[in-house]
């Protein structure tokens, strides 16, 4: 009987992964069969074309950590990245019953509050991590046997196949901790995993990475767009340089990338000039940074910010991307009411009787359900530089139209005599609050970022649901750009005690900012990531790595708190005091531990509660119980934590277990 790739290349994660999927509910693609399947892997990768479908595939699911759940429209997976930051929050109200909406301290574990649902995506992002690192595996085991690739082509596919295995373990490790390090297509079925420890991790992914910058060609020497080139993965070792403590030679990568590369941030306006949904009711001023997060001006030449990018704009490999519907106010909520008792603003279909093109805001701003919301932080106190809350910075900017406060937005239905005025939160009559759901129906947000045309929608005259990149949307999205080098070399030189000042406000003075710093910390650059990179950082994972890297500089955080490599990690509770600098971030920045309760059409209220133990998440129990022959490391904090588990020290030592099956 022939033995197809399903048997032979899956088996060896299965434990890993498979085992997760049928357990706890996780996306059940990594199980389905692809076209890779159906050939011997000895025939199907013996070939070029089949080490270009493998890495396809890595370049695809990149993709989807954005874009894809299950064709979900209520969430997707980088939201989940953001509930467990400083900037946002889940703010669905009429959650059901099953899910961790707002409380992980309390009831975040290895068997519940994982399991993709409506809340979070925390299995998602474990399973669809081991499947890039076994596509990126699978073209490292099999190059070797093609002969009729030179040795620079050859080297050319490892290198990319190292960028994406080395972009998975470097999310997984600071999403998740001590992890088990896969390197190869393993031949006989393993259960007997050990975890590694994550210094291990970053320090091979490392030296993999140093080798992919000397291999892979620049991007003008690369086959297609969206595919690894020379850039991304200077990037991506400038991030595991930082990871590793090796902070000099960071900064010396940024230096090549940001001064010898080709690239350079876009100053001016560019491309095609796309204004918003419907520019007579809400009209964007052409301006760089919104042409810059337009989709069509993304990828293309004339854009030399752009060092990576995804594609996301044809019938074959679309996934819809429902930006506005996810991350904007819900503000045609009937729960949303005018002064004199009607509700404030309808989402009216153009074939309706009350539409009026000057407020159509469902086709300006898009319908959204706010699954996701931004704090009060992140609307206001983020945007304060100098003591002066910056609304020149075209990312902040309303006036542009960049940016929508929600006084911006007026009432439409005719029946009210408050037609064609700015809602308020508050009745000029009386002063009483005019909404009973203040976390799903009111927050200011950067449509800039959101805003994606929803191509079905409108071609639909009677289409009152405008929710974002739907199929045959453009949705292109940023892995990498020019400005977070930028941000990256900054906090390169502040981990070495030097001045990050400049780089900062480089990006800045872009933003046309009116403020500009004159001295900064690290709260000032990780402040400005999240100026810049909403939505396109993973803000979890890079706060994390963070509070490693300061901890390993010994370098302190804008409070003046300093962190130990022996314990930074490893705390517990909701108090004030101690924990990682993520911890400090929310506890500062977010709803978290500040005795907020979300309320809504739910069986249940939710107390924002996050604890120090959930800067990792829980190692899913499927996992573990499918290693029925070994033991993986569960997280401090969770339930299964043993801190007598044995665990590899360093890379070597697991990558030789690795053909150890008893």
């Amino acid at each position: 009987m022939k033995t197809n790739i399903r048997n032979k290349f899956l088996k060896g994660v299965l434990a890993l992964t498979g085992v997760t999927t049928l357990w706890s509910g996780c996306t059940s693609d990594f199980l389905q069969p692809d076209p890779l399947y159906f050939f011997e892997p000895e025939t199907t990768f013996s070939t070029e074309a089949g080490l270009q479908s493998a890495l396809a595939m890595c370049d695809r699911h990149l993709r989807l950590y954005w874009t894809d759940f299950e064709s979900n429209n209520i969430n997707v997976p980088i939201a989940t990245e953001y509930l467990f930051s400083d900037l946002s929050a889940y703010a669905k109200t009429d959650y059901g019953s099953n899910g961790v909406y707002a409380n992980f301290a309390d009831l975040l574990t290895p068997t519940a509050g994982i399991s993709n649902g409506d809340d979070n995506q925390i299995s998602y992002f474990w399973g669809q991590g081991y499947t890039g690192i076994k596509y990126a595996n699978t073209v490292l085991s099999f190059i070797d046997g093609v002969e009729e690739l030179s040795e620079e082509t050859k080297n050319a596919y490892k290198g990319r196949a190292y960028f994406h295995r080395a972009f998975r373990y470097l999310v997984l490790v600071f999403q998740f901790g001590d992890v088990p390090l896969v390197t190869k297509i393993i031949e006989v079925p393993k259960q007997n995993y050990r975890s590694t420890r994550k210094e291990a991790i970053l320090q091979l992914m490392a030296e993999d990475m140093e080798k992919a910058v000397e291999w892979v060609p620049e991007q003008a020497n690369t086959p297609y767009i969206g595919m690894v080139n020379k850039g991304a993965c200077r990037q991506l070792l400038i991030k595991l340089y930082l990871a590793t403590g090796q902070f000099a030679k960071a900064e010396e990568q940024a230096d090549i990338l940001i001064n010898q590369s080709g690239y350079d941030l876009m100053r001016e306006s560019f491309g095609t000039d796309h204004n918003s949904g419907e520019p007579n009711t809400w009209n964007i001023t052409q301006n760089v940074i919104w042409d810059l997060h337009r989709p069509d001006n993304k990828l293309i030449a004339a854009n030399k910010e752009v060092i990576m990018g995804m594609t996301n704009n044809t019938a074959e490999s679309h996934t819809d991307f429902l930006t506005m519907r996810i991350f904007g106010p819900m503000w045609n909520d009937g729960k949303l009411r005018s002064p004199d008792g009607q509700q404030a603003v309808m989402n009216y279909a153009r074939n309706n009787g009350n539409y009026d093109i000057e407020q159509d805001w469902v086709r300006a701003l898009g319908r959204g359900i706010a699954t996701v919301r931004l704090t009060t932080f992140a609307q206001h106190g983020l945007w304060v530089v100098n003591d002066v809350e910056d609304r020149d910075d075209l990312r902040h900017n309303s006036q542009v139209g960049n940016w929508v406060n929600m006084e911006d937005i007026r009432y439409n239905v005719p029946a009210s005599s408050y037609y064609g005025q700015h809602i308020s939160l508050y009745s000029p009559v009386d002063g009483s609050i005019l909404t009973t759901d203040t976390m799903r129906d009111w927050f200011d947000f950067p449509l800039y970022k959101i805003y994606l045309k929803d191509a079905v929608a409108e071609a639909n005259q009677g289409a009152n649901q405008f929710n974002g990149a739907s199929q045959g949307t453009n949705a292109n999205w940023y892995l990498y750009r020019l400005a977070e080098t930028y941000l990256l070399r900054a906090e390169a030189k502040y981990y070495q005690g030097k001045d990050a000042t400049s780089d900062v406000n480089e990006v800045r003075k872009r933003a046309q900012c009116s403020q500009l710093y004159t001295t900064v910390n690290i709260g000032d650059i990780v402040n400005e990531r999240a100026r810049e990179l909403y939505l396109e950082e993973w803000r979890h994972a890079e706060l994390v790595r963070i509070s490693h890297c300061l901890a390993l500089s010994g370098q302190p955080d804008e409070w003046g708190n300093t962190y130990s490599v022996d314990n930074w990690d490893m705390q517990e509770g909701i108090d004030l005091n101690g924990g990682s600098y993520w911890y400090q971030r929310l506890i500062h920045y977010s709803f978290y531990n500040t005795g907020i309760v979300m309320t809504g059409g739910g069986s249940s209220a939710y107390e924002y509660k996050m604890a120090k133990h959930n800067l990792y998440w829980p190692i899913p129990n499927g996992s573990i119980i499918g290693n029925i022959k070994g033991a993986l490391f569960q997280n401090f904090g969770y339930d299964g934590y043993n801190a007598a588990t044995p665990i590899w020290d360093n890379w070597q030592d697991a990558v030789a277990d690795e053909d150890v099956t008893e």
